[in-house]
């Protein structure tokens, strides 16, 4: 087989590289059916999504987060500024405030107080739909819930059958049990009884689905859906929002999502005063015990003794005593402050407890360390919420309470011997003056010793009561962490699916796909298909395209035959007496051949052979395709001698081998004979070229319908003879890489005078080219089916 070299599209001296913009937009136009259709199909399926799809409805709500130390004390508050009760003020982070918000612990304490795991769903005629608790016919309510109750996750499927009556359904709606409204029914679950909603008693639906999810599971799905941000960097304006099948459901989870975070905050705040209260108490309990027993001590020492009053020298040396007893006093109470707080902190099972606070300390080291110790106590606590017990934020916290656990320690200690220290030198300067009533008789000396006592316990108490109540009041004006600017609110407008956007992306799906697709098949298409394919790729000149023919007749074309392939034909006719002008020669040889086979440059040859036979002039068509003949088989005619015959056996003649057929005058014909084992050698022989001198004497044109030229060598052997070759391209058939065959043969000029003829092309895709491109008249175009509704015939 004849080797050929490699071609590409970069040797034909073409320009390659320009888009031809409106060739590929009727690439595209041309398959508008696809466009209409994948446009209705994904309505279709949008108008579908958003009829049966769940709709999400969001709501909003604004707070402000209070920072005390920038706002200062806030007006309910000013009554007690004078008490010091209120503290130093702390400063609310918003980034922190924000993540407390999302907590687990917040979230859980929400879905704990409106029983979020707890759903209700009534059936349509295709899903269910769920409805908010109190817009349920029915309510179930626990009286006593498994201990495991947090973690399982049911479905209660409730058939109604009347006003008193209802019954447990399975699955399947196959009957289960019957009960009547609040029996109290025990399950796995725990005992819960069914109640009618009062606010529902003229509800439609008559079945309901109780479905319980695991605690875990609500708290996250409501952490991922609740949105938390502030409205700039530098606010402490909070929005909030929340998306949700049931809008009143989502008001409701946000209005209580704030008041647990302001219930969380107070008690945040709480806690220390809690504290306070209860070390108060402690001591009060002591003391007061104390000053009960000096009291009594009082009342039998004045009866014991029968005394009635101290002289007045005693009274004098009494009120001496006085000034020091109040300096004993308030060191005694800082000594025992100071110890019970060395107590507190000492007690290794409140390691991570708050301390007392507004205790009274003279010493405003140890009343700050207490306030830093405790907020690093209350970060702890929030830090566990989210983080695990080995996170690094949490370690770093607890690194640093322990740090100021030390320091604290020190810092009591050494005021605890600066206060013994003062009250050793107050009880020397109590014993100088003692020593000033050694003339008072002893009765009066006594008793003056059981009264200072009393006093110092008596001043201690009262001391101690006026703490414990302004810490009372303190607890009672702790005011929220956060003050509500807007209350949850939601529009009647789902937020999702929104009908706009759905039918914007279905229109945009149904026009890409198709492009997609289209596009798709383009790339991986590598067939020629129009005369637009063969001038871009090739710089062969272009003769004509055939149309697909209309017909199954093997010979189209007649006197009175108007079909596309037969002007078809017609004007390659035209074309051809163009190219052969500039040929001398009386007779004139036409050689037909393709690059494959089945490319149906048989049925060229017949046809062109019989339209040149229709302009008057004398005809020969012969064929030359040795090892697969067409000819006799297209003309369906019997088997007879011929060019094989010709060149075996010298005593045939012409004549012998030569036929005509009713169908064309004027048209001789050469069929090829029997098949021959060595074609190549046959056409070799001197034999051949004495034919072809013969047929170019008597005959004005030769058609010689050749083999394919990629396949076999035969064609170059003979293309001696042949004063122009019709190269015949196949549409929607031949590989466009196998056009750097025919290129090549052009460029090294192997075939005489090359031109291309595209054949059975199809009239929807030539973009204008060719006849059914252009219907010159000869193409009956169908009406479209529009015009044929609006036609009047």
């Amino acid at each position: 087989m004849q080797q050929h070299h490699n071609y590409t599209s970069n040797h034909f001296g073409r320009d390659t590289d320009t888009i031809n913009f409106r060739v590929e937009l009727e690439k595209y136009f041309k398959h508008w059916k696809w466009f209409l259709l994948g446009v209705v199909i994904s309505f279709t399926i949008a108008y579908t999504y958003l009829r049966y799809s769940t709709p999400q409805f969001s709501a909003t709500a604004s707070i402000m987060i209070k920072d005390n130390k920038k706002s200062g004390i806030s007006p309910e508050l000013e009554a007690f500024k004078d008490m010091g009760i209120i503290g130093v003020g702390s400063s609310n982070n918003t980034d922190n405030e924000i993540e407390i918000i999302k907590s687990r612990k917040i979230i859980g304490n929400v879905v704990d107080t409106l029983n979020l795991g707890i759903y209700y769903y009534v059936s349509g005629r295709v899903k269910e739909t769920e409805i908010y608790g109190h817009y349920s016919p029915i309510i179930i309510e626990f009286e006593e819930k498994d201990p495991l109750f947090d973690k399982k996750d049911t479905i209660f499927n409730i058939k109604l059958i009347d006003d008193y009556k209802y019954e447990f359904r399975s699955i399947n709606d196959e009957f289960i049990s019957s009960h009547t409204y609040e029996e109290l029914i025990k399950s796995s679950l725990g005992s819960f009884k069914i109640k009618k909603n009062k606010l529902k008693n003229k509800s439609k639906d008559k079945s309901v689905s109780i479905r319980i999810r695991p605690k875990f599971s609500v708290v996250a799905s409501y952490r991922s859906r609740i949105n938390v941000f502030p409205v700039n960097k530098n606010s402490s304006v909070i929005n909030l929002s929340l998306d949700d099948p049931v809008r009143e459901k989502a008001e409701v989870v946000l209005d209580e999502l704030v008041r647990q975070y302001n219930l969380d905050a107070i008690n945040d705040k709480n806690q220390v005063s809690e504290k306070t209260k209860e070390f108060i108490d402690a001591r009060l309990k002591k003391v007061s015990s104390d000053l009960i027993l000096i009291d009594t001590n009082v009342e039998e020492y004045k009866t014991s003794k029968d005394f009635t009053g101290l002289p007045d020298e005693a009274k004098l040396v009494f009120e001496a005593l006085k000034d020091n007893n109040q300096s004993v006093i308030s060191i005694q109470t800082q000594l025992i402050l100071s110890r019970g707080i060395e107590e507190s902190l000492t007690k290794e099972s409140k390691e991570f407890d708050v301390l007392p606070s507004n205790l009274g300390f003279e010493n405003v080291n140890i009343s700050q360390s207490i306030i830093e110790y405790n907020t690093f106590i209350l970060n702890r606590e929030k830090a566990l919420e989210t983080a695990g017990p080995k996170n690094p934020l949490l370690r770093g916290i607890e690194s640093q309470i322990k740090s100021l656990r030390s320091s604290l320690l020190r810092s009591l200690s050494n005021v605890s011997r600066s206060l013994e220290l003062q009250l050793n030198e107050f009880k020397k300067e109590e014993a100088k003056v003692l020593s000033r009533i050694k003339s008072i008789p002893a009765k009066e000396r006594g008793y003056i010793d059981i009264a200072r006592e009393q006093e110092i316990i008596a001043g201690l108490y009262s001391y101690l009561l006026k703490k414990k109540e302004e810490t009372d009041i303190s607890l009672a004006v702790t005011v929220p962490n956060a003050k509500i600017i807007d209350s949850a609110y939601s529009s009647n407008t789902p937020v999702w699916p929104s009908k706009k956007i759905i039918y914007l992306i279905s229109l945009f799906l149904g026009i890409v796909i198709p492009f997609v697709f289209i596009y798709i098949i383009d790339i991986f298409d590598t067939k020629v298909h129009n005369k637009q394919h063969i001038e871009s790729e090739l710089s062969i000149p272009f003769l004509g395209d055939v149309p697909k023919s209309e017909s199954k007749e093997k010979v189209v074309i007649g006197h009175d035959v108007r079909s596309s392939s037969a002007e078809a034909f017609r004007l390659i006719r035209t074309n051809l007496d163009f190219m052969l002008a500039s040929n001398r020669k009386q007779s004139k040889s036409i050689f037909i051949t393709s690059t494959t086979s089945g490319e149906g440059k048989s049925f060229v040859s017949i046809n062109l052979a019989a339209t040149l036979a229709l302009s008057g002039k004398k005809i020969l068509l012969m064929g030359m395709d040795l090892r697969a003949p067409k000819v006799i088989e297209y003309l369906g005619v019997q088997d007879r001698k011929g060019i094989t015959n010709y060149i075996t056996d010298d005593s045939l003649t012409l004549e012998d081998i030569k036929f005509s057929i009713p169908q064309v005058k004027g048209l001789d014909i050469i069929a090829s004979g029997v098949v021959p084992p060595n074609p190549a050698e046959l056409l070799m022989t001197k034999r051949v070229e004495n034919l072809f001198t013969i047929v170019k004497q008597e005959y004005d044109i030769v058609i010689v319908d050749t083999a394919p030229v990629n396949l076999v060598t035969d064609t170059l052997l003979i293309a001696k003879y042949a004063d122009m070759f019709m190269y015949v391209v196949r549409a929607n058939y031949l590989d466009k890489r196998l056009l750097a065959v025919p290129q090549g043969l052009y460029n090294e000029k192997r075939l005489p005078n090359m031109a291309i003829v595209l054949n059975d092309t199809d009239p929807k895709r030539s973009y204008g080219y060719g006849y059914g491109g252009y219907g010159y008249g000869y193409v009956v175009v169908e009406k479209p089916w529009y015009k044929k509704i609006f036609s009047r015939d």
